[in-house]
C-alpha cells in the first residue's frame, strides 16, 4: 500500500512538471521576442553604433539614395534595399552624422533647454500625392493673410489666418537661393520649420528650428547639399 501511494504521488508530480515545461518555454520565447523588438526599435545616434558599411543604398519608391548608416535614427531602418521611409538626422552646420547623446544627470536636468543643433530629414515615397511646390502655389494661398512682410533681404513671410488648418504658422519664401518653409511660431516651445521638396518618386521633408532663418541662406544651402549628397544633382522647381 505504501508503495502504491508513493507511485501515485510520483505520477502526479510528473504530470504537474509536464504542464510547467511548456509554460516556461512559452515565457522564455515571449521574453526573447520582446527583447528583439526593443533592440530593433531602439534609436541609434552615434557614428559607432553599427559595424556595418558607412553608407547604404536605399530605394524609396523607385528612387535610389546613398544614405549614411550612422545618420539613420531608427535601427529597424538601417538596411539596404527598398524601404517605404527612412528618417535621418545630421549635425548642423557640418552635416555630419550626429554624435551620441550625452547622459543628463539630475544636477543639470533643470537647466535651460539646450538649442537644437541638428537638421532632421525624412524621405518617404509620395505615391503621386500633391507635389510640395504645387501645394505652395494652389493650396496655401487659400489660407494666407493678404499682407506679406520682408523678414530679411530676399526672404518674405506671410502668416496663415486664424481658424485655418495652418493657424499659428507662417510661410517663408525666397527665390535666390530657393527656400520654402512652413514654420510654427515661438510659444512655450521654440518654433520649428518644415521644408519639403520632391525628388523623383520620393518627398524629402526637412525640419529645423525657426531661429535658423536668421541665416536662411545657409539653411537653404545645407538642404541643397544634403540632397546632392544623398541622391545627386537634381533640378528643383523654384518656389
Amino acid at each position: 500500500m505504501t508503495f502504491l501511494t508513493t507511485a501515485q504521488h510520483f505520477a502526479r508530480g510528473s504530470r504537474e512538471r509536464g504542464h510547467l515545461i511548456p509554460i516556461t518555454l512559452g515565457c522564455a520565447v515571449a521574453a526573447a521576442a520582446m527583447a528583439l523588438v526593443a533592440y530593433l526599435l531602439w534609436p541609434t545616434w552615434g557614428p559607432d553604433a553599427s559595424n556595418g558599411p558607412a553608407r547604404l543604398p536605399v530605394s524609396i519608391g523607385n528612387t535610389l539614395f546613398n544614405v549614411p548608416a550612422a545618420a539613420i535614427r531608427m535601427k529597424i531602418q538601417r538596411h539596404s534595399g527598398p524601404q517605404e521611409r527612412v528618417d535621418l538626422s545630421f549635425a548642423y552646420p557640418s552635416l555630419e552624422a550626429p554624435e551620441a547623446p550625452k547622459h543628463v544627470s539630475a544636477d543639470v536636468v533643470d537647466e535651460a533647454v539646450q538649442p537644437i543643433d541638428r537638421i532632421f530629414l525624412s524621405i518617404a515615397a509620395h505615391h503621386d500625392t500633391l507635389a510640395p511646390e504645387i501645394r505652395i502655389r494652389t493650396i496655401y494661398p487659400r489660407y494666407l493673410e493678404q499682407v506679406s512682410t520682408e523678414e530679411q533681404e530676399g526672404l518674405t513671410k506671410r502668416g496663415f489666418r486664424d481658424g485655418t488648418p495652418y493657424s499659428g504658422e507662417d510661410l517663408f519664401l525666397a527665390n535666390t537661393p530657393g527656400l520654402s518653409a512652413r514654420c510654427t511660431r515661438d510659444a512655450a516651445t521654440p518654433g520649428m520649420c518644415l521644408s519639403e521638396r520632391r525628388v523623383d518618386d520620393a518627398d524629402l521633408t526637412f525640419r529645423f528650428p525657426r531661429s535658423w532663418l536668421s541665416q536662411w541662406r545657409d539653411v537653404a544651402g545645407a538642404m541643397d547639399r544634403l540632397t546632392v549628397q544623398l541622391h545627386g544633382p537634381a533640378n528643383r522647381p523654384s518656389s
